[in-house]
This record gives structure tokens, sequence and C-alpha cells, in this order.
């Protein structure tokens, strides 16, 4: 608690987790034998056959995209904002809204959507429905550095085919009263670039 004040640190450690989480996609990738020209000589190399597209959702993705982006050196990149609302004034029920979004055209690419928290799933399902709107994925994974059981079942529910993938760095049982994940670590947007009004 005392050292995620600290957003600097915090923010690094979220990109630190991103090429960590990005190395251990790369391994699901279809790779194609390749020739490259060395100082020296031709040689063989196996690189990715997926047309890679990195998405987000605007602020807290920022970092864990970065992340995600330094070992997918080349891939595409999209963006929209989603951001938590409470539609009560006990703050006990939660909407997701979308404002923007920017993207290449997403027709037969292998779309990873990265998330660093992964509450409710609203955000993850309304992201990927808008980006549904800048074409259809062959190929879908989705990646969260902490999720709630709760969300990871509405994941299941609402994407059950076999070609949607999930990555968690951790999984934690439960969400408080106010949506957030518990034990959790709190709101990540605020703690890379502190509180919002």
């Amino acid at each position: 608690v005392n050292i995620q004040k600290d957003r600097l640190r915090f923010r690094h450690n979220v990109i630190r987790i991103g090429h960590a989480m990005a190395y251990e996609i790369s391994k699901s990738l279809e790779y194609e034998s390749t020739s490259i020209m060395t100082p020296l000589a031709d040689a063989e190399a196996e690189m990715p056959k997926d047309d890679i597209v990195i998405a987000t959702v605007f602020r807290a993705g920022l970092p864990l995209h970065q992340g995600f982006l330094d070992v997918f050196d080349d891939a595409g990149n999209a963006f929209v904002s989603a951001y938590r609302y409470y539609e009560d004034k006990e703050g006990t029920k939660v909407g997701v809204k979308i404002e923007y979004i920017a993207s290449p055209d997403l027709n037969g690419k292998t779309l990873i959507l990265v998330d660093p928290m992964l509450a409710t799933g609203g955000s993850m399902e309304l992201a990927y429905k808008a980006f549904l709107t800048k074409g259809t994925p062959k190929r879908l994974i989705m990646a969260s550095i902490i999720a709630a059981e709760p969300g990871v079942d509405v994941l299941k529910e609402h994407f059950p085919s076999d070609d949607v993938e999930l990555y968690c760095a951790a999984i934690d049982p439960s969400l408080n009263d106010h949506k957030y994940i518990v034990p959790g670590l709190g709101d990540a947007g605020d703690l890379m670039y502190g509180e919002k009004l």
C-alpha cells in the first residue's frame, strides 16, 4: 500500500508486467520461417505470422499497452475510452460509458485487448463491441494484471468461443460493494496518474 503511492514506480511495474505477459502470449502465436540477411550470411528466422493489433482502454491501460508494444513493436494500435460511473447514489450499481475510439482495420487480425484490472468485465465487453465497428478479428486475446472471479465469469458467458483467450497474472476472489477487486490494489488509473474528479 505504501509502494504503490509512487506513481512512477507503479507505472513502470505495469509496463514490466506487460513485457512478461506479452512474452507468454508470444508462445501461442503462429510463426513462419523467413530468410534474413545478417552481416555475414543469410539465416533462417522464425517470425510471427499473426497480424497483431494491441488495443487498450484509456487511461489505466496505457502503461500495460506500452509493455505489450515494447515486445510486439511492429503491432498496430487501437484505443478506446471507457470509464465507470455509478448509476445509484450508494455507488453499488456500476455502468460503463464509451466515448472515443481509434483503430486500424481489425478484419482478420489478432486483437490483443489489454486492461490492467478486470473487475466486472463490463469495460472489456464494451471495449470489444466498440472495436467490432472497425472489423472482425480472427482471434481475440484479452490480458489483465488482476481479475476478479465474477468478472472472469462474465467474460466466459459473453465470450464462450474457443478462439478467445484470457491471460491474467492473478485472479482475486471477489468484488466489494463499489465493484472494486478484493484484495486487488485500488483504482489503477488513479495510482498511475492521480485522482480524478
